[in-house]
């Protein structure tokens, strides 16, 4: 039986650029995702901010999705949940000493 690539050719379009790529099949749609994320952030800034340089747009585009990343990653942080599980942790290994 033939295997199937596993890699996979595309070309991601911003303005006049094109970025001709490889990826992961499996990877396909979140960079399909990031495409369109990058283009209505960047048309959000182009239309809000005018008379701005192409590289000023793209900066503001960066910074605000970077700024997106980085509020999720903190929001998902489990350095609470593991504290609280830790001491259950524990009581949990005490027991499984305690009858073995």
């Amino acid at each position: 039986m033939e295997q199937q690539n596993d890699t996979l050719s595309i070309t991601l379009r911003f303005g006049i650029w094109t970025l001709p790529i490889v990826i992961r099949r499996e990877d396909e749609y979140a960079y399909r995702q990031a495409e369109v994320l990058i283009k209505e952030r960047y048309n959000y800034y182009t239309s809000n901010f005018k008379n701005q340089s192409t590289e000023m747009y793209l900066v503001m585009t960066m910074l605000d999705i970077a700024v997106q990343m980085k509020q999720k990653e903190i929001n998902f942080d489990l350095t609470p949940v593991t504290k609280r599980l830790e001491p259950l942790l524990a009581e949990l290994e005490s027991a499984l000493k305690t009858e073995s």
